[in-house]
């Protein structure tokens, strides 16, 4: 379970407001990828987000490039969920990949306002705001796991230490 505050956002935001392309191939390192997260949508993102924050967002997040920064610049800021109507495909993948949870759940959506205290909990699959208690569908067990661990990588690590 996570506490932390929305940051609420529209629909079609693409991979290049989350994480602008020109970054791609220059930006690295955790401090500096995560610098740049969401600096053409809200400049105020990265000066006030706290481990734990949630980002609250309309239909189609993460649509457009399949960069993978997308997701890390809102893990190495510390964003516990993305909250969606929907997303595309590629940036969901790319989310459970990095340990970042991708909920899908449009009527919590509707309900959360801009900065509202959130909390996620993932053993009873729902959301609780001021306006109420939103469940959304349960990740599958593969999906759950690699969250988990913090993402597929550190998962694989782990279980390839518990097997040597």
């Amino acid at each position: 379970m996570s506490t932390g505050r929305a940051w609420k956002y529209g629909d079609n935001v693409n991979t290049d407001v989350i994480f602008p392309g020109k970054y791609t191939y220059t930006a690295s390192g955790r401090e500096e990828i995560a610098r740049h997260a969401l600096e053409d949508l809200d400049r105020a993102f990265v000066q006030g987000v706290r481990p734990g924050d949630v980002i609250v967002a309309g239909r189609n997040w993460g649509c457009g490039s399949s960069r993978e920064q997308a997701a890390t610049c809102l893990v190495y800021n510390g964003v516990y969920a993305v909250i969606a109507e929907s997303f595309s495909r590629i940036f969901y993948r790319n989310a459970i990949n990095n340990g970042l949870l991708a909920i899908t759940c449009p009527a919590a959506v509707q309900a959360i306002q801009h900065g509202d205290e959130v909390t996620v909990d993932l053993a009873t699959h729902t959301i609780q705001c001021s306006a109420g208690r939103f469940s959304f569908p349960a990740m599958t067990g593969s999906v759950r796991q690699i969250v988990e661990a913090g993402g597929l990588i550190e998962m694989v690590k782990q279980r390839l230490a518990q097997a040597g």
